[in-house]
């Protein structure tokens, strides 16, 4: 299924030459999330795994695309000011119900309560991708979206759900990987990005960069 991008936000991309890039055999992920690192995985890339000790910004009255646009790139800035020499990846996500953001829940009677919110209704999965080298002259941000439709879901279900699912680690208190279909009745964008990295924009990027054959897992 195909992603649907936005438009470029924050800033614009700078297209490095071959020889800028030439060292680049492999991205460096700044993010210590499983999920981003098997679908780096599965999308047969050589990766490093960096996470970046910066502080997101998470306040719910934000708005939805500035917010994981910004955390994206602190992310990769950090790791970038590291490591100048390598291609870094920073992404975020976040689930927004209309223009409100809902992020990890803190307790179990708060990812009831968002679930609860989420209900019957249809809400939009934001993630920030921002790709950043110092030495490469790399640059960019982008955001993806994808829409996902909730069934009309009871205390009962969502009690189900919570036997499957940890709420507590997940935007949103849902996992799109796990016991999908016990609370998701439609899906409208890439599958990828609602579990935290919109696979098929990075692929197209790297190739626009002229990366991917240089960072593809030989078959």
């Amino acid at each position: 299924m195909e992603s649907r991008n936005t438009a470029l936000h924050l800033e614009q991309s700078t297209t490095a030459t071959s020889a800028d890039t030439r060292a680049f055999d492999r991205l460096v992920l700044a993010s210590a999330s499983p999920r981003r690192s098997f679908l780096l995985e599965q999308l047969g890339l050589r990766f490093d795994v960096c996470p970046a000790q910066v502080e997101e910004h998470e306040e719910p009255d934000s708005c939805p695309r500035e917010t994981v646009l910004h955390n994206a790139q602190i992310k990769a800035e950090y790791v970038a000011a590291q490591r100048p020499e390598t291609l870094v990846l920073g992404c975020d996500t976040i689930v927004a119900l209309e223009e409100e953001v809902l992020h990890k829940p803190s307790t179990i009677e708060a990812a009831y309560e968002m679930l609860t919110k989420l209900s019957g209704r249809t809400h939009t999965v934001y993630t920030g991708i921002c790709l950043r080298s110092v030495e490469g002259g790399i640059n960019e941000a982008h955001y993806v979206t994808s829409e996902v439709t909730f069934h009309t879901l009871s205390r009962e279900a969502i009690d189900q759900y919570f036997r499957v699912v940890n709420p507590l680690d997940k935007a949103g208190a849902y996992g799109i990987q796990e016991g999908r279909e016990m609370i998701v009745s439609k899906l409208d964008g890439s599958l990828n990005n609602v579990m935290g990295l919109p696979t098929e924009y990075l692929r197209a990027r790297l190739r626009g960069l002229g990366l991917w054959d240089r960072m593809e897992v030989a078959s």
